[in-house]
């Protein structure tokens, strides 16, 4: 997505539970011998580091070798490149799109050698976050207004005195530092470092009945183990996130989309069919981010587990 970096791993290889947001090779200069190859059984996904797009991928790359014979990789590539590699036809598909108008027009629109995959069936909101139990102990703590009123309690020894607002990685693109100067509130934008590493903090602070202050993300399975308030800030409007620099508004409600390179796209047979139909539910998502992310299964264990209890769901998938 436009505020998420986005990591992928080799394939096969259960490191897909890896939940880092840390830095990604460059896939386009990495030729994979077998994306978009003719007449081979082998299909490149496109994997990002936040758990929920690895969940995509586990599924798909089950169904697509247990139920069609056909060989995965996975290959690792950041957002922006990714496009790139997609292009090129290095990677087949993107399962996990969050919004990247430039590269749609570039590549849909005018080159057109990339084909919309149609919808994910998820939709994804960025925003900035508290506890619950912090939430009921100050309701009015959820309007931004009243953030500065709070700023003692968010601080740390990162923020330099001033209300800790903790972020994920510092290679994340997200409109926080702008909306903390713009809005003018007494708080520093701390990088956790990866969503792994946010997520232990987060974990850690619920623990202790800690306050703190996220930038967060839907769908995501933390939110079943610490139960999250988002503070409101000024509404989302059509273009108020043009210019990053004076940004004062939300981030968007954004329907998540997949893509294709187009050559798959037409000649990649059910591959192509069964990616193009895969569409899922935030609850089925969460379901398998979660056997991944807190049970420690492998990301195909978890997998297998949500395919042979959801057969309604992915056979349509086949059809």
């Amino acid at each position: 997505m436009r505020f998420r970096t986005t990591l992928t791993v080799a394939a096969g290889v259960s490191a897909l539970a890896l939940l880092t947001g840390c830095g990604a090779a460059d896939m386009t200069k990495q030729a994979n011998p077998f994306a978009n190859a003719r007449g081979s059984k082998t299909v490149t996904l496109s994997v990002q580091s936040w758990v929920g797009a690895q969940s995509n991928v586990a599924v798909a790359q089950y169904l697509l070798e247990h139920k069609l014979g056909y060989r995965v990789d996975t290959v690792q590539v950041d957002e922006v490149p990714a496009w790139d590699a997609l292009s090129q036809g290095r990677v087949d598909a993107i399962l996990e799109d969050w919004g990247h108008p430039d590269q749609e027009k570039r590549y849909v629109e005018d080159k057109k050698t990339i084909a919309p995959g149609g919808g994910l069936g998820v939709t994804g909101h960025i925003g900035w976050y508290v506890p619950t139990y912090l939430a009921k102990q100050h309701p009015d703590i959820t309007d931004w207004h009243n953030l500065n009123k709070y700023a003692s309690l968010f601080r740390t020894a990162e923020s330099g005195g001033k209300g800790q607002l903790m972020d994920g990685s510092p290679s994340y693109v997200t409109n926080d530092k702008a909306l903390v100067k713009n809005l003018k509130l007494d708080y520093q934008v701390v990088f956790a470092g990866s969503e792994a590493a946010q997520i232990t903090q987060m974990k850690q602070f619920a623990k202790e009945k800690k306050p703190f202050l996220s930038y967060w993300y839907a769908p995501q399975w933390l939110f079943k183990k610490v139960p999250m308030t988002e503070v409101k800030l000024p509404p989302y409007k059509e273009g108020c996130d043009a210019d990053t620099a004076k940004i004062t508004c939300a981030y968007p409600h954004t329907p998540l989309q997949k893509y294709l390179n187009s050559g798959f796209a037409k000649s990649g047979g059910k591959a192509a069919a069964l990616l193009k139909k895969f569409k899922w539910t935030t609850g089925d998502q969460n379901e398998v981010s979660l056997m991944i992310a807190d049970q420690k299964l492998s990301p195909q264990e978890a997998a297998k587990k949500w395919v042979d209890s959801h057969p309604s769901v992915w056979k349509k998938w086949l059809s």
